[in-house]
């Protein structure tokens, strides 16, 4: 049975190996391993783990649970970035991506905003396309000295009495 919760700081640490597990296997299709590296590397620095810390606290936050085992989480700010989303490596294709995608919607909604929008990796592009995102531009950005590509993407928000 799958639940959602809000975040909580003891989830970082599961969250934190979530994150690496999952890019070093699901986006090894679509970024060299140095790249890999440079976007979760094994030793995640100290300073990284306290940002993390105060972002997934301050933004909204979803963590996803499978028997008590946390299988993905997402988090957007106040303004509708979609900062982070992330599905454990051996969950993929269960929903759990979507299902936490429209929470995040459902809350950028009620914070009044048009639109929502994210910097998505080529692995996870499609998945932005079938849910009505919208390409804005293809960019690099550079982490630890590589160059990686990825997307930035948007989708407008209906108006509550339009849709």
């Amino acid at each position: 049975m799958l639940h959602f919760t809000n975040y909580h700081d003891d989830d970082l640490e599961e969250i934190l190996q979530l994150f690496y597990e999952t890019v070093h296997s699901v986006n090894s299709k679509d970024y060299s391993q140095a790249q890999l590296e440079a976007w979760a590397p094994l030793a995640i620095q100290p300073v990284k783990v306290a940002t993390w810390q105060k972002t997934l606290r301050h933004n909204k936050t979803y963590v996803a649970r499978k028997h008590h085992q946390i299988v993905g989480f997402g988090d957007m700010t106040m303004e509708g970035y979609l900062d982070r989303l992330y599905v454990h490596k051996d969950f993929q294709g269960q929903g759990i991506a979507s299902a936490i995608v429209d929470l995040l919607e459902a809350d950028a909604k009620k914070l009044g905003l048009t639109h929502i929008y994210t910097d998505a990796s080529l692995t996870a592009r499609p998945f932005f396309e079938r849910k009505g995102y919208q390409i804005m531009q293809t960019q690099t950005v550079e982490r630890q000295g590589i160059s990686l590509t990825n997307v930035s993407m948007v989708k407008l928000l209906p108006d509550e009495k339009d849709g």
